[in-house]
C-alpha cells in the first residue's frame, strides 16, 4: 500500500495506524463516528478522529480519487470554499478502491440535519441561496462541478446566515473559463439533485408542509442568474456619474460577500463602462480587517458583526476617556475587555455546540432582544448570562466539535 499526504504531513501521522488492508464496510465500528444526518453518499464513507481531528475517508476507484486529491489540493491553495483534502491511500490489497481523506470541516452541517433540527422552518430558502453563491463562485473560477446537489455541500453557520463549501469533486472539471452551455448544463443538473433531495426529506417527515420540493429546485436558475449577472455585469454611465457609480458598485459586491480583484474603467464618447474583475476565493475583506485589528480567523458574516460591535466599543471608549483611540488599539482592548471574557465564560458542557464567533454573534442578537424587551441596554454580560442559561443549552452538541473529539479519541 502507498499513502500520499499533502503538507504538513505530522498532522496525519495517526491515521496510519488504521486497518487500511480492509474494507471500510468492515473497518472496526469502535474506530469510526457516527455523524449524524450526514448527506447521501454513493461511495462507502466513513469518520475517525485521530489527533484531535475529525477526517472523512472515501472508498473510490483510484483514477477518481487521484482527480479528486488533485483539484481540492489545488482549490485549498487558491481559497476557493471546499473541504480540506488531507491525502490518499492506492495500491490496498485484493484489488480493494483507493481511499480518499479530507478533514471534516469544523461546525458544519449537512441538510439533512439542518432539515431535522430546530432551523428547518428557515432552512430551504437560505440554503438554496447559499448554494447557488457557492456555485456561482466555483463558474467564477473556471469549476464545472458535474454534481452540484446538496448532499455534496457543507454548511457552517456564520453570523446567522449560511456559508457552503464543496465535498466532492470527483466529476469536477477546471477550465480556465467556463462557458455559458457549460454553466446552463451545471445548473440543470444541480435542479434535478436539489429536487430529488427535498422530495426525499419530505417523504421522511423533514420538509416543512409548506415548502413545495420542486418549486423550490425550480427556482434555482432564477436565483443563479440574478446573482451571476449581478457579479459580471457590464456598466455603462456618464463621466459626471463615476465617481459615486464605481462605488456604488463595489459597495454591492462587497454587501453580497464577494471580494473585488482588478477594475477596469474604459472611456469613450458613449460613456464610462465598468468591468470588474469579482474575486472567487472564499470572502475575505472582513475577515482580513478583523484579523488585523483583533487577531481572529472567523467566518466574513461573523466578522462583518465582530466589526461592529469593536467601533461601537471604540466611540464608549473615547467617550468615557475623552480623547481619541486609535483603531487597532480598540481592537485589542476589545478583544480582551469584551470578546475573552465573553468566550471564556460559556459553561464547560456547552463549549462547542457553536464556533465562539458564532456564540458572540447570538449573544449581541440576545442582548438587542433583552434591551428591546426591557426598554434598556441589559449590557452584554447580563446578556451572555442569560443566553447561557436559556439559549445555548438548546443547540444539539455535534459530533466533529472539539469537545467531542476529546472525548471520543
Amino acid at each position: 500500500m502507498r499513502y500520499l499526504f499533502r503538507p504538513p504531513a505530522a498532522d496525519a501521522a495517526g491515521l496510519l495506524s488504521l486497518p487500511w488492508h480492509e474494507p471500510l464496510e468492515e473497518w472496526d465500528p469502535s474506530l469510526l463516528l457516527e455523524v449524524p444526518q450526514r448527506g447521501i453518499s454513493r461511495h462507502v464513507v466513513r469518520f475517525v478522529a485521530s489527533d484531535g481531528q475529525v477526517y472523512a475517508l472515501k472508498e473510490i476507484a483510484e483514477p477518481l480519487a487521484r482527480h479528486e486529491y488533485a483539484l481540492l489540493g489545488v482549490f485549498e491553495e487558491e481559497g476557493l470554499p471546499a473541504v480540506s483534502v488531507v491525502g490518499i491511500c492506492v495500491d490496498r490489497p485484493d484489488e480493494l478502491d483507493a481511499v480518499l481523506v479530507t478533514r471534516y470541516l469544523e461546525y458544519s452541517m449537512s441538510y439533512r440535519y439542518l432539515f431535522s433540527s430546530r432551523r428547518r422552518a428557515q432552512s430551504a430558502d437560505r440554503l438554496i441561496d447559499t448554494l447557488v453563491e457557492l456555485l456561482v463562485r466555483l463558474h467564477l473560477a473556471g469549476v464545472y462541478w458535474g454534481d452540484c446537489s446538496l448532499s455534496n455541500t457543507l454548511f457552517r453557520l456564520d453570523a446567522g446566515a449560511f456559508a457552503a463549501y464543496l465535498v466532492d469533486a470527483e466529476t469536477v472539471e477546471r477550465h480556465p473559463t467556463i462557458s455559458a452551455g457549460k454553466r446552463a448544463y451545471d445548473l440543470d443538473l444541480a435542479r434535478e439533485r436539489v429536487g430529488a433531495e427535498l422530495l426525499d426529506l419530505r417523504s421522511g417527515g423533514l420538509l416543512p408542509d409548506d415548502i413545495d420540493p420542486i418549486d423550490v429546485a425550480d427556482s434555482l436558475a432564477g436565483r443563479y442568474e440574478a446573482l451571476w449577472d449581478e457579479v459580471t455585469r457590464e456598466e455603462v454611465f456618464q463621466p459626471e456619474e463615476q465617481r459615486y457609480r464605481v462605488a456604488e458598485r463595489l459597495q454591492r459586491l462587497n454587501d453580497l460577500g464577494f471580494d473585488v480583484g482588478e477594475v477596469e474603467l474604459v472611456t469613450s464618447s458613449d460613456g464610462a463602462r465598468l468591468r470588474v474583475e469579482t474575486r472567487v476565493a472564499e470572502p475575505g475583506h472582513h475577515r482580513r480587517e478583523l484579523f488585523r485589528l483583533a487577531g481572529l480567523e472567523v467566518g466574513e458574516n461573523q466578522a462583518r458583526r465582530l466589526l461592529n460591535d469593536i467601533r461601537t466599543y471604540r466611540a464608549f471608549l473615547e467617550q468615557r476617556e475623552g480623547r481619541p483611540v486609535r483603531e487597532v488599539v480598540a481592537g485589542h482592548r476589545w478583544l480582551a475587555e469584551v470578546y475573552q471574557p465573553v468566550v471564556e465564560s460559556i459553561p464547560p458542557d456547552l463549549v462547542g455546540r457553536l464556533a465562539p464567533a458564532e456564540v458572540f454573534h447570538e449573544i449581541l442578537e440576545h442582548r438587542w432582544f433583552l434591551s428591546e424587551r426591557d426598554g434598556r441596554d441589559v449590557g452584554t454580560t447580563a446578556a451572555a448570562r442569560s443566553y447561557f442559561e436559556t439559549v445555548l443549552p438548546r443547540t444539539p452538541a455535534e459530533l466533529t466539535t472539539p469537545s467531542a473529539i476529546a472525548e471520543r479519541c
